[in-house]
Parts: structure tokens; sequence; C-alpha cells
């Protein structure tokens, strides 16, 4: 294994050093004879600039891609995290990463020096990975039990899913993370990789007792204005009948005693009434020609009792 300045990534590549378990065996190694450089070109790209304490998972990517004209197998990225205010603790630290379809959770460890090394050695959060067929595609585990690490063929790129979640007593602070890649060789192995700086913030949190579970995945195309069982893309009903186009947000004046004992308006009211609605109203043109046909048969009555009478 080659030496490795970083007194953060040799502590890295030792954790994934770790005894392999027995069923997994790795092949010959990608690392070149002269060591100059990792066979595994390694980036991590495409996660949020901050996290807040206590919310959800950020998603981000990591991808190895194999210059090499040999298979790299048994590969075994490390995760490790730096904060500036070397508070972070193992526990506020909710990393996991996806092969085979399945989320597998990271474990971290601290070191001397305040840091966060996790490896990616833990099988799936299910339970263990099943044996692969013969023949799998790229980036498959490649045995059972924990994990076996990922395989890349040849002049090819894998790309690896990583989602990290902070719980919610986490202070807010500045964090980087950077990933060191080791080819696992039953209990020894070569770093063979090794990425750019992922640096974000941490944000605080709503408080105790308010803050979501760091486990909790919101969706964030959820709308929380629309109500419960209502499609906020139907289009609104119309109106069953349209107004009167003189209704008014005033309550109509109630009548009168008078008025309320004979049942009909008083001249008053009745002059009231036209002054309020005016002659544009059905309602008033239809009262205005029965008083006035009232009018005429009670003048011509008046008139043919006045000719008998003489």
């Amino acid at each position: 294994m080659r030496l490795c300045p970083p007194v953060s990534l040799c502590l890295a590549v030792a954790a994934a050093l770790l005894p392999a378990p027995a069923q997994a065996v790795a092949g010959p190694s990608c690392a070149g004879p002269d060591g100059a450089d990792f066979p595994l070109t390694t980036r991590l790209h495409g996660g949020p600039d901050s996290y807040r304490a206590g919310g959800g998972y950020g998603i981000w990517y990591l991808d190895l891609t194999n210059t090499t004209r040999l298979t790299c197998d048994g590969i075994h990225p490390v995760v490790v995290l730096v904060d500036t205010g070397r508070t972070l603790k193992p526990s506020q630290a909710r990393l996991e990463f996806y092969a085979d379809g399945q989320p597998h959770p990271v474990h971290f460890d601290p070191t001397d020096e305040d840091e966060l090394v996790g490896a990616f050695t833990e099988g799936p959060t299910g339970g263990p990975t099943d044996a692969p067929a013969a023949g799998e595609a790229d980036g498959q585990a490649d045995g059972a039990g924990g994990f076996p690490g990922f395989t890349v063929g040849p002049g090819r790129t894998l790309t690896v899913k990583l989602r990290l979640a902070l719980t919610s007593d986490t202070a807010p602070n500045d964090i980087t993370a950077n990933a060191a890649v080791v080819q696992r060789h039953g209990d020894d192995g070569d770093w063979v990789g090794q990425s750019n700086d992922y640096r974000f913030a941490v944000e605080a949190g709503s408080g105790p007792g308010t803050a979501p579970d760091a486990d909790a995945d919101p969706d964030p195309d959820a709308d929380p204005g629309t109500a419960p069982g209502l499609d906020p893309a139907a289009p609104t009903p119309a109106p069953t009948h349209a107004p009167s186009a003189t209704a008014t947000s005033s309550a109509t004046p109630a009548p009168n005693a008078s008025a309320a004992d004979t049942g009909r308006l008083s001249l008053a009211d009745e002059a009231e009434e036209l002054a309020r609605t005016g002659l544009g109203s059905p309602a008033v043109l239809v009262g205005a020609t029965a008083c006035l046909l009232a009018a005429g048969t009670a003048l011509l009555l008046a008139r043919r009792l006045a000719r008998r009478r003489r």
C-alpha cells in the first residue's frame, strides 16, 4: 500500500483494511506497479450547499472511474468528515450509500483529531447482501454478509449514490467531506483513489422537541396549503345562479309598521323604493304598470257612475 501524507486519509485507508469476510475473494490489484497515479479517478459532486439539523436527507454522488485495462473489484470508498468546530459526533451524521438498489449504512468512528471516518463495509439496511449471479453488471455487490465492495470494469465509470442527514442536536458548523478509495485483498489492500473536497454548512434546526426526525425524507413537491381531499388542479365550479344586477352588500331596509299591517308599501315607501332601484328594475316597471292600469280602471268606473246618476 502506498504512503498517504494526510493523516486523515491514512486513518481512512486503515479503517477499510479491516479483516475481510471469508466469502470475499478479491481479484488482482488494479494499482500500477510504479504507484505513480491512482487507478481510480474519484469525484464527489451533486450535494447541497447546506443541511438543516434535524432535516431530511441531502443527496450527493461519488464517481469512480477506472483508468486502467484491468477490472477493479473489492473497491471500498471511505468517507472522512472534518468540521471546523471539531464538535461533530459519530451519532449525529447519518450517511448511507446505495448498492444493488439498497441503502447501506456507514458507521463513523472518531479519530484523535476529532474527525469522523466511515468505511463502506456494512451490508444493506434490511439485511445481508445476497450472493449475485455470475456476470453481474459493474457496481453490484459481489458476495454475502457485509458489503464486499464495488466492481468497476476497465475504462468504466461507476456512480454511487449517497445521502446524508444530520440529527437535530447538531450545532451550526462547516464540514468538509473527502473520500479515499481502497481495494481490499483479504486482510490487506491498496489505496487506489482519492476524491476532491465537498464542503457544506450545517444550519440550526427548529429547536428541541420540534425538529423533524433525521431519517425523514420530506417531499419538496408537497403543497402544505392545499386542503385534504381537494384537487388544486381542478377548475373552479361555476355558480348555480347568476347574481342579480341589483344585488348589493347591504340588506333591504325593513318596512314600517303600516306597510307590515296592510301587506302593501305606503306611498312614501314606494317613492323610496323607486328612488333606490330606479326605473330600470323589472320589479319597479311591473309595479308601475299595475298602478297605471288600476288608476285607469278606477277613472273609467267613476265616469260611468257619474253618467248613471245624471
